[in-house]
């Protein structure tokens, strides 16, 4: 017997299915065009600060172009109109291509090159050239809203020095940087922290003589899978989060706006991170330990020897010491993942390094990868144990701050 009422549920059953199978079939583009976009921005050699910068616009004008087709979640800060049915892997090719032409111009054949590859697979129709549309009206609302956030004023980092006395004549990184407009932290210095410890501390000798032994570039006491981990976050040239990111983002039962969600509030996190970092790092100015080593017997505490000749396992990045930058950008990225997964099973979280290839460095356990990054700092011997930790708090109140702000709940 046929009953209308039971026909008419299993009709919508069929849409609701078919659409969330189309849905789910989106979600790869997501991640991989945030894969491309890594490599382009590497390629171009910006640096870990700009990148990261460049990255957090393109995966927001990504993520409003998805949305305002899907219309998952509610609009965040550019609101857009896009027409029913428009392509949502057209719209994250042409959100891509003209965030990224703008800020990486020097990659236009590369940018072309990716954006015709991935719109050649989309047949022409009604949907495509919505889809186009809408993706590049996010991408112009995201560069006209980040157009004036500071990144490319002129530094004016002053040396200090005595008059006629030399010093290293190298600039230090991004002096600029905490004069940038944030994404979600209200000023620079939100979450700038008190003062490195006093150098009469024991907290400092402590700190000191640890770095002294570990992170010392022929040391004795730091193990081989130590020796590895510090080669591997070494890696100041890759964007070396958004693989951690993408682990997630491309476990089962995913969505496009899902991961477009997460990749941008990740990628505003992180780049929060870093004006926050830098905020503090050029407040308070302190030595880092190849200095303070060679140094040791001017800090006042006699349980710090100094060694004339010490260097650290890798090069020391070309900023002040206090907080660390690795730690706050990797205790951002699993506040954000931790806020996504809920009580949810964590997928296995992996990434690579341009400091050691062939290396997969892989965790089951988010507070796993944030603990092994500040480890990392100190075997590398360029961070105190104390500056991994006021560093690692940063950042989780930076990614929590993010998520609060933006992994809102479906409507």
């Amino acid at each position: 017997m046929h009953n209308p009422t039971k026909h008419r549920w299993m009709t919508l059953l069929i849409v609701a299915v078919v659409l969330l199978a189309g849905a789910m079939a989106h979600a790869d583009v997501i991640t991989d065009w945030n894969s491309t976009a890594c490599d382009i921005a590497v390629a171009a050699k910006l640096g870990t600060a700009f990148g990261y910068r460049v990255l957090a616009m393109v995966q927001s004008a990504v993520y409003e172009a998805v949305n305002a087709i899907t219309k998952r979640y509610p609009p965040e800060r550019v609101p857009l109109d896009a027409a029913p049915g428009a392509s949502v892997e057209a719209a994250v090719a042409a959100a891509n291509r003209a965030t990224l032409l703008q800020l990486v111009p020097s990659q236009q054949a590369a940018i072309d090159s990716a954006s015709q590859t991935a719109l050649s697979t989309i047949a022409e129709s009604p949907a495509k050239t919505a889809g186009l549309a809408v993706g590049d009206k996010a991408a112009a609302a995201i560069l006209a809203l980040r157009a004036d956030d500071g990144a490319t004023a002129a530094e004016s980092y002053r040396p200090y020095t005595t008059a006629g006395v030399y010093v290293p004549t190298v600039i230090p990184a991004i002096p600029q940087w905490p004069q940038r407009k944030p994404w979600v932290m209200t000023s620079a210095d939100q979450f700038r922290p008190g003062p490195p410890p006093s150098l009469t501390s024991a907290l400092w000798a402590r700190d000191y003589n640890e770095i002294k032994a570990l992170g010392a570039k022929h040391s004795t006491q730091r193990s081989a899978e130590q020796t590895d981990i510090a080669r591997f976050w070494a890696d100041i040239g890759s964007l070396i989060y958004f693989p951690v990111v993408r682990s997630v983002a491309t476990a089962p039962g995913r969505e496009a706006t899902q991961n477009a969600r997460l990749l941008a509030v990740a990628a505003q996190a992180i780049d929060d991170t870093l004006i926050a970092v830098f905020d503090a790092k050029y407040h308070y100015n302190f030595w880092r330990p190849i200095t303070a080593i060679r140094n040791g017997d001017i800090d006042g505490n006699d349980a710090t020897e100094r060694d004339a000749s010490w260097l650290p396992f890798i090069d020391t990045p070309m900023h002040p010491e206090y907080p660390c930058a690795h730690c706050i950008e990797s205790a951002a990225v699993g506040a954000v993942l931790q806020a996504e997964i809920g009580t949810g099973p964590t997928p296995t979280l992996s990434t690579t390094s341009l400091t050691a290839p062939g290396m997969v460095r892989s965790w089951t356990q988010i507070g796993d990868f944030v603990q092994e990054v500040a480890h990392a700092r100190i075997y590398d011997g360029v961070h105190y144990r104390n500056s991994t930790e006021v560093g690692t708090a940063m950042g989780k109140q930076i990614g929590e701050l993010a998520a609060a702000k933006y992994l809102q709940p479906r409507k």
